[in-house]
């Protein structure tokens, strides 16, 4: 019997009956589809896409403190647009743990001190990231960027920038920029009449310069200096926690113009890299930053040439480097600069603010530098000097407690992070530790709200040191923690024996403003004139 064409029949019969089966439900969705309008399938799909946003919102979130519900899609944007810090000073209560989310980005603040001290100590599962658009502008390779073994080699090549004997040779050239700045607030004062100026302006270009002369010194031109200072806004501005999604490519948004301002910033670094090299293998002094880590260049080259011919009796130095391009060092310039442009300036801000508000803490800095300079206002400053002045620095250690320049600093999870045994922060996101909870906890500084230098000297404050996150804590702490005090040390003290200042006080003068770091709302404005 003949069984094949009936097989074959079966067969048949068998692979047609799904299809058969779903013609009435093609059917229907193209019956559907035929009914409702293209506004009808865009607000379906709007509708859709808001529930996922808000389902994705409430799993990250858990059981930490946040809003419920997410506003669709931007979260609080507007509110990152113009941020407040009592907005801040208000989440920060709201949990050790809590979260918003902005876009597409979920952000969880850690306010506890134990909290934000773990994620700086917890390079396994965070990477700090400054801000999202931060890599966009220095570039994705800048060693704040790095991880691990990478970042930590990079940093040892750092690190001799930073040592007493090199702190010390960047002085002479920090005296004469305060000199040029101070005669500079002066003559501003008296062109306008002896009216008061907002000074926060000239606080940001008197910190680039500091910062210029200290890093490139005389291979940028003053000319260079002050149009950094100035484009350096447009960097600040683009500083938002969470940016608009594609804004870098959107011309004239404040992200597009930081990236125009960061590369002119990278541009002129890059040429003094390549003037530097060129002094430097002549046999110069090193005078700044960048000559002394091009001098260590020079030294490692010399020594592995050396090792390669067989002299075996070579000194090494005590980090062996590679060649970096001028690019390289131009980026790491770069990062210097960006961490200390406006973090430097808010502190310069407040504190000459806070010293006309405070006569007596003034006077008794004026007397203190005056002793340290056995009585002669010209002594040139030295390290010496200016370590031993003990109530100036404490002056310093308390500003920078009392409004801290940094208030927190973003990292982002490169995996699950469990913070809590009850909580962790999903891959992707940013989990960002606090300084400011720490540095005003009632129960380790008291009267946390007051400005109190004593706490330093005749109080307990310097043994608080966990609670010390001014610079951050763990493996990626600020490197130049040391630099900044000592400079802020040489410019309050340098500034008590040259200038006076009065400050004129508005409504606003104590509401604190937010851009990138804290300034007072109304800039600042104070009259400078020379002292007799």
């Amino acid at each position: 019997m003949d069984t094949t064409g009936t097989i074959a029949t079966l067969n048949m019969a068998n692979t047609s009956a799904p299809y058969h089966a779903s013609m009435p439900v093609v059917h229907f969705f193209e019956g559907y589809l035929a009914t409702i309008s293209g506004w009808q399938i865009v607000a379906t799909t709007l509708l859709v896409l808001m529930v996922y946003d808000q389902f994705i919102y409430i799993k990250n979130k858990g059981s930490i403190a946040g809003p419920t519900f997410k506003m669709p899609f931007i979260g609080p944007f507007l509110q990152v647009l113009d941020p407040k810090f009592e907005a801040y000073k208000k989440q920060f209560a709201s949990g050790k743990l809590s979260c918003v989310s902005v876009f597409h980005k979920f952000v969880v603040l850690a306010s506890d001190r134990d909290l934000a001290r773990k994620v700086f100590n917890s390079p396994t599962f965070v990477k700090p990231c400054v801000v999202p658009v931060a890599e966009d502008l220095m570039g994705s390779s800048a060693w704040v960027f790095l991880d691990g073994k990478a970042h930590v080699d990079f940093r040892k090549g750092l690190n001799g920038l930073f040592t007493r004997k090199a702190l010390e040779s960047y002085l002479p050239t920090q005296e004469k920029v305060l000199y040029d700045y101070f005669s500079q607030f002066v003559r501003a004062s008296r062109d306008n009449d002896g009216n008061p100026i907002p000074f926060m302006a000239l606080f940001r270009e008197i910190n680039c310069a500091l910062s210029c002369r200290t890093f490139v010194s005389h291979y940028i031109s003053d000319e260079a200096v002050k149009k950094i200072a100035d484009d350096y806004y447009c960097i600040t501005a683009a500083l938002e926690l969470v940016n608009v999604p594609l804004s870098l490519y959107v011309p004239y948004t404040k992200v597009w113009r930081g990236k125009r301002a960061a590369d002119g910033v990278l541009a002129e670094f890059a040429k003094c890299a390549a003037k530097s090299k060129v002094h430097m293998t002549a046999g110069g002094k090193p005078t700044c930053i960048i000559d002394r880590w091009i001098s260590s260049m020079i030294d490692s080259k010399r020594y592995r040439d050396e090792a390669a011919a067989g002299i075996e009796n070579g000194e090494k130095p005590a980090v062996v480097l590679r060649e970096f391009t001028d690019f390289e060092i131009a980026q790491t310039m770069f990062t210097f600069l960006f961490a200390s442009q406006d973090a430097s300036s808010s502190a310069t801000t407040w504190l000459f603010q806070i010293m006309a508000q405070r006569p007596d803490v003034l006077s008794r800095v004026r007397q203190e530098n005056l002793e340290a300079r056995n009585g002669d206002v010209n002594a040139p400053l030295g390290l010496q000097m200016l370590e031993s002045m003990i109530y100036t620095n404490a002056v310093v250690k308390e500003l920078l407690r009392y409004r801290p320049p940094v208030i927190f600093v973003p990292y982002l999870a490169k995996k699950a992070f469990p913070v809590t045994p009850t909580y962790t922060v999903p891959q992707g996101a940013l989990i960002v530790p606090s300084c400011y909870p720490a540095l005003h906890d009632p129960e380790v500084y008291t009267q946390p709200d007051l400005f109190d230098p004593e706490r330093w000297i005749s109080g307990d404050a310097s043994e608080k040191s966990k609670n010390w996150l001014v610079f951050g804590t763990g493996p990626h702490n600020c490197i130049a923690q040391q630099y900044v005090q000592l400079t802020m040390t040489a410019m309050i003290g340098k500034a008590a024996l040259e200038v006076d200042w009065v400050h004129h006080p508005t409504a606003r003068s104590e509401e604190i403003k937010v851009f990138a770091t804290l300034f007072p709302m109304d800039d600042c404005p104070l009259v400078f004139t020379k002292r007799a």
